[in-house]
Parts: structure tokens; sequence; C-alpha cells
């Protein structure tokens, strides 16, 4: 088993707040998320009547986290970037949420050993592709949701990587994929996961997927934009009308899967 830590986004702080999440890409993102779990987060609401306790492996920059202080919701964020938390802790102030909050700074594998307890929500986005076992994820993760809680779970698509380059004529890449290693400062993920494999990790974990969802369905793709694509706003409402849809949800750069806790369907496979 490799000794290579995992990714830390220190050295990309400012870009993502910036040049990511402070874009079109960062807005649609949060779009389908926040769409995705505004039902998830009333349903649970409605079998507790009380704030929840979401947690946020990852957090990064805490956008949703903040979302749900503001809604009153007790919140722990994650991340292993003392400087992402650093820019979330103050967005937080900002917001006027801080106390509702708690930050812990270290690699999610910390988390099982802190006492934490179970949580009603545990989101974990954009973390997976950069684990080097990321197969231990999952395991990980299951202890710390509640048995009637909800696992969100966004990843990098792999078959987003083989589409993409075909589009650019890039075929060498999709032919010899293998002898391509992104560069450090790429955000193309070194390791990313296949939705079946990915699926197969959650249900021997215990969970049942409930939706699944594609982030940047055609707007990636687009090589000379015209017409609406010229148009952030309806880039946007595109995008929203059809991360939900088949085929296309499956063409997103980034796939969210929404999944319960049900202990009972658990199964047990060979890693």
């Amino acid at each position: 088993m490799s000794n290579t830590p995992d990714r830390n986004f220190d050295d990309l702080a400012d870009h993502f707040s910036h040049k990511i999440y402070g874009g079109l890409k960062g807005k649609i993102r949060l779009a389908i998320l926040s769409g995705d779990l505004t039902p998830v987060v009333e349903q649970l609401m409605q079998n507790r009547r009380e704030p929840l306790r979401i947690l946020d492996v990852a957090g990064g920059l805490g956008q949703l986290s903040i979302q749900f202080a503001q809604q009153g919701h007790q919140v722990t964020v994650n991340d292993i970037s003392s400087v992402m938390l650093g820019i979330a802790r103050d967005k937080a102030r900002e917001a006027g949420v801080e106390d509702r909050i708690t930050w812990h700074c270290g690699p999610y594998q910390d988390l099982t050993d802190l006492a934490l307890g179970s949580f009603d929500l545990v989101m974990c986005h954009a973390l997976l592709e950069w684990l080097q076992h990321p197969e231990l994820l999952m395991p990980a993760l299951e202890p710390l949701v509640s048995n009637d809680g909800c696992l969100s779970l966004c990843f990098y698509n792999p078959a987003s990587i083989v589409y993409r380059n075909l589009m650019r004529g890039n075929f060498d890449r999709v032919i010899n994929a293998q002898q391509y290693t992104p560069d450090r400062g790429s955000l193309t993920p070194h390791n990313p996961c296949s939705l079946a494999q990915v699926r197969d990790w959650l249900a021997q974990s215990g969970f049942a997927i409930q939706t699944e969802s594609g982030l940047r369905v055609f707007s990636d793709y687009v090589l000379e934009k015209r017409g609406g694509n010229l148009i952030p706003e309806q880039v946007l409402a595109m995008e929203l009308m059809y991360a939900r849809q088949e085929p296309y949800k499956w063409m997103g750069r980034y796939l969210h899967v929404v999944a319960s806790k049900c202990p009972s369907i658990k199964t047990y496979h060979a890693l």
C-alpha cells in the first residue's frame, strides 16, 4: 500500500476561491448540489423536527456548510487544507454563522478517532478522486452516518475525460490514457473512479442510492461558444434542466450521488 499522502490544495486555495467557485463552474456546482440536497434536508427535518447535525468532509471553502448553518443546522467542516479552512472561516464569520460551525483541519481518516458521533447528513464532495486509496473512503464514512441518515457524494466522472478528448481530437490520449499523468497544478484528478465502482462501494457499506445527477453535462464540452452558450444565465438554466435527465446526466464532469444508510442491504465483496 502506498504511503503517498492524499492531495492537499493549500497551493490552489486562491484559484478555487476566485477562478472556479467564483465563476460559472462554481455557480453550476452550487445550484445543482443545493437543488439535490434541499429535499433531502427537508425530509430529514420532517423525521427529526430539530436542527440537523451535518458533516462536510473535505469541505474546502464551505459554501454548502455556510448555507446549511444559515438555516439553523449544526455543521462540522473538515479539510486537510488549513488555507482553505481559513478562507471558509472568514466567509462563515461574514455570514454570521461561525458559532454554528465546528472546524477540523486534518485528513478525513482522523475523523473516526474524534468521537464525533453520527450525523444526519454527511457531505463528501470532490475528495474521492484525489485519494491514494479511494476504496477506503466509504468504510470510513459509514459509521459517521446515522442509521436513517444520508450521504452526499460528488466525484469526478472519468467518462468525461474520454469524451472531452474525443471532442478535441486528442485520440492518442484516449488510446494511451495510462501514459498521461496530469501535472501537480492540474485540476484533472490522478485517480478518478467509475460510477460502477462507486455504486459497488456504496452497496458494500450499506448505502442505498436515492438520486444521481450530473454537474456540467454540456458546458465543458463546448468548443465554439455561440448563441445561448455566450449567456451564463442561460447556460446555468440548461445545466439545471438536464442535470437529472438521462442520458445527459451521465456526461457530467462530476457526478452527484445521494444515498441513504440502510444497514440491512450491506454486502461484502473482495476489494
